[in-house]
């Protein structure tokens, strides 16, 4: 199939091929992430819980590895291309019952601080830290976490390594392990 194929229009609209790998790249996150794919039955927390993982390959690899770090008081960045995908992780860390932070674009910067400070406060609660890529790759130090997850690679790798520096600064006393969860 051609560039010009894949960017006639469907149905009268115009279904670049910008659109055709942005939709590609949300059915490797999750499912969730299209409109109409959550299921609108009443279900139990854990219900809902198991629905959410289950969904998604990335989201249970990444559970499983969240309760091995969680046992072993571990401390986690996770960083995400899409917001949306960081609405439907705070929603299975609230599942779970598990602190957690967050910052993106639209965080203001007296929250951003605030939460940054939560996290890296001595005795913190707070098992993860949720953060856009682009978001969290500027002028943020968490140092007292250990381990980097990137849900979903960036088109340009400097944009990951530099998620990734985010934990790896001066007064990091833990080992360093980045993760990387992407197809």
């Amino acid at each position: 199939m051609t560039y010009t194929e894949l960017n006639k229009g469907v149905k009268g609209k115009l279904n670049s091929l910008l659109n055709v790998i942005m939709d590609l790249k949300k059915c490797c996150n999750h499912p969730y992430l299209f409109e109409n794919a959550i299921p609108t039955e009443v279900q139990t927390p854990q219900q809902r819980l198991s629905h959410i993982v289950s969904s998604s390959g990335k989201l249970m690899l990444l559970d499983k590895l969240l309760d091995r770090m969680k046992a072993d008081g571990n401390r986690v960045l996770i960083f995400s291309q899409m917001v949306r995908v960081l609405d439907l992780l705070a929603d299975y860390l609230i599942l779970k019952k598990w602190n957690f932070q967050r910052l993106d674009g639209s965080t203001r910067k007296d929250l951003r601080t605030a939460a940054m400070e939560h996290y890296n406060a001595p005795g913190s609660e707070d098992f993860v830290f949720l953060l856009s890529t682009r978001a969290g790759g500027l002028g943020i130090n968490l140092a007292t976490a250990d381990t980097v997850v990137i849900f979903d690679s960036d088109w340009n790798p400097q944009n990951d390594l530099q998620a990734e520096a985010r934990a790896h600064r001066i007064g990091q006393k833990n080992v360093r392990m980045m993760l990387s969860c992407c197809c």
